[in-house]
């Protein structure tokens, strides 16, 4: 597998994971912290994967493949609890969970 074939992926994970820890430190400093509880995990669950997948792929690992099959999934469910909050960071986040999500799909091969 070249990495290079996958670059797209590998450039929508390192964004992704960018934007969940961004959002994840922002949900830090909201008002009402508890409120931003499941967001704050699933952004830093999300940027974990994100981060793994992107050096799976960067490497040629046979395991990339499975790896963003996951990461799709985790992505969605990033994607879902940000689009709960009206927060910019939110937002964005979100808004790069869901292409990290389709590029994933796509590298992998599974349909939508």
């Amino acid at each position: 597998m070249s990495h290079e074939k996958f670059q797209a992926c590998i450039e929508a994970c390192v964004e992704c994971a960018q934007e969940c820890e961004r959002c994840a430190d922002a949900c830090l400093s909201e008002s009402n912290v508890a409120k931003m509880a499941d967001c704050i995990k699933t952004d830093r669950d999300c940027a974990a994967i994100c981060w793994t997948a992107a050096s799976l792929m960067s490497r040629g690992s046979q395991f990339a493949d499975s790896v963003c099959k996951l990461c799709a999934e985790i992505c969605d469910a990033c994607a879902d609890e940000c689009e709960k909050h009206e927060h910019d960071h939110c937002q964005k986040c979100a808004q790069a969970c869901r292409n990290c999500a389709d590029q994933c799909r796509q590298m992998a091969g599974v349909a939508a």
